[in-house]
């Protein structure tokens, strides 16, 4: 077992810790508060997130924290843990069964290990660097569909969306005209686990965090996928805009972007 493995069991254990708990407090009476005016956070955000850290610092106390939630201290560590303990938060506010865990793991910056787990479902999406990914112990791969007129597309909108222009309406109309089909529903890192295990064809969004991408980046890449930025070049989980695709319909899917830049929207 090599020391990627190593530190991917312990993410999955992690992930299962928070999930557990998710879904005894799922559907109950929560205390909601807003991070604007449409973001929401609750108590189960926070304490999933402090059953996730405190899970891993108590292996690797020497690890660096980067979290959706909280401020943690940084070090000289080369690993850095990237995680959002509910991707998906408005969807589990509102009773709605699709959200999950994402934890990922960096070594000097690039992505070995990560973990998406959707606990009503107990869909445990992981990967590790160059070990490919597995849904539930079965290896993924992503789909073989093209052209994009034969796609299924996952998508979705930024919290501000109502108030900035950059809010991907032009590209959702461009791409539903263009595509099979379309969904948002409502959890990035959900919906490139999809990507991955090729329920999805691919994914397009703006303004997401490193904890809504950086798993689902690695489990797309090892299923066999490709990730850029909305231009096409290399994509860094810092960057607020990826594509993420089968590869087969990857160039169908930079074309249309560019041309809804050139439009002068996003």
């Amino acid at each position: 077992m090599t020391n990627f493995h190593r530190y991917l069991t312990e993410a999955v254990t992690a992930a299962r810790i928070a999930g557990k708990y998710q879904k005894s407090r799922f559907a109950s009476s929560l205390n909601i508060d807003m991070k604007g005016d449409k973001n929401l956070v609750t108590e189960v955000d926070r304490e999933s997130e402090r059953l996730i850290v405190e899970h891993l610092l108590a292996h690797f106390p020497d690890h660096n924290i980067v979290a959706e939630e909280g401020d943690y201290p940084q070090n000289c560590s080369p690993f850095r843990w990237i995680i959002d303990p509910v991707d998906g938060t408005t969807n589990y506010a509102h009773g709605f069964p699709w959200f999950c865990s994402s934890i990922a793991l960096q070594h000097e910056d690039e992505l070995v290990a990560g973990v998406i787990y959707n606990p009503i479902y107990d869909e445990l999406f992981s990967a590790t660097k160059g070990g490919g990914a597995f849904l539930n112990g079965s290896r993924l791969s992503v789909s073989g569909r093209s052209p994009l007129k034969n796609s299924l597309l996952g998508t979705g909108f930024p919290y501000d969306c109502a108030t900035d222009p950059a809010n991907n309406f032009a590209s959702f109309i461009a791409f539903q005209k263009a595509a099979r089909g379309i969904r948002r529903a409502g959890a990035a890192a959900l919906d490139l686990a999809c990507v991955a295990a090729g329920r999805l064809d691919g994914f397009w969004e703006l303004k997401l965090k490193a904890w809504d991408v950086a798993a689902g980046v690695l489990l797309v890449q090892e299923a066999g996928g490709v990730v850029t930025t909305f231009d096409g070049s290399s994509y860094d989980i810092f960057n607020d805009r990826i594509v993420a695709s089968n590869g087969l319909i990857h160039d169908e899917m930079v074309a249309m972007l560019a041309d809804v830049a050139a439009g002068g929207a996003v």
